[in-house]
């Protein structure tokens, strides 16, 4: 069972990488490019140095991507690496792909639709790389390394570096294509945090309740969800009393509400959301006694 779960992990990764790296490329070329958009990353260092030395795009993103997969497999592990050549490989093909394939091809030219989907775009296929454990190779290895060893938000060294490329591209673009070139880092940049918190958010419950011990114990049969007894007093009585903890998921709050209401109509419940849970019975697999 345990291997089959691995190797279905595998694929799902690989899957989500493929995906990922077609959906950047095809946002690159539908929207990016047409609209004579500047951006970061590793697509804005070939723009550049297309322009300086008529290097093709895809070309330099392979040799670029190349260089960067022998820094990530040394900063972050074989595992990483492995992922990340599929990506080394992948992104430049599909450019060139979808280069040959939509030759002649303008969904728009308005420069401010080209921006915002491209913004959303790229934020969304960074995201799903990036979730998946690896990345689209070239400059998000960087800050990938820098979070691993420097503790620096992937988003904020992103944003340092894409600013870098955008001043590079400045030599032979007009300042309004620059501006628009933040804007559209700007929006990546907030999808991507978006995207890496996708599904990870979860719902804090506190109850007190006269009947709190017959509301801990339908949680924990009903729901398999743990609970932590916390011990209070009521500030205008002084009466003991006990508060239950729990953190659940966003689908099972409607059903705590109805166990809770079911149990005791008068209990007092605080619902909170958190944005990340680790530990035993989320990031780790529960244990039974």
């Amino acid at each position: 069972m345990e291997m089959k779960s691995g190797w279905y992990q595998r694929i799902t990764s690989l899957a989500a990488v493929i995906a990922g790296n077609f959906l950047y490329a095809l946002t690159v070329k539908l929207f990016l490019l047409p609209a004579g958009l500047v951006t970061g990353g590793t697509t804005g260092m070939a723009l550049t140095v297309n322009y300086l030395t008529g290097i093709p795009i895809s070309g330099f993103v392979l040799i670029f991507n190349v260089i960067m997969l022998a820094v990530g497999y040394k900063a972050l592990g074989k595992a990483f690496a492995s992922t990340t050549l599929a990506s080394t490989f992948l992104y430049p093909m599909a450019l060139e792909i979808f280069d040959r394939a939509l030759e002649g091809v303008t969904l728009t030219e308005d420069i401010f639709l080209c921006t915002l989907f491209s913004g959303l775009g790229i934020g969304i296929s960074l995201g799903i790389v990036i979730r998946s454990g690896a990345s689209t190779g070239g400059m998000d290895i960087p800050p990938l390394v820098l979070k691993q060893y420097m503790r620096i938000p992937v988003s904020v060294s992103m944003y340092a570096f894409d600013v870098c490329i955008l001043l590079s591209q400045a030599i032979f673009r007009g300042a309004e294509n620059i501006l628009y070139g933040i804007v559209l880092v700007m929006i990546y940049t907030i999808v991507l945090d978006k995207m890496l918190l996708l599904g990870t958010t979860r719902t804090e419950v506190r109850i007190i309740s006269q009947k709190s011990e017959e509301i801990r114990d339908a949680i924990l049969k009903e729901l398999d969800r743990g609970v932590t007894m916390l011990e209070g007093e009521s500030g205008y009585l002084h009466n003991r009393t006990q508060m239950i903890f729990s953190v659940i998921s966003n689908r099972e709050l409607p059903k705590v509400e109805r166990i809770i209401r079911g149990i005791d109509p008068e209990s007092f419940m605080v619902v909170s959301r958190v944005s990340e849970v680790k530990g035993r019975g989320f990031s780790l697999n529960k244990k039974y006694q």
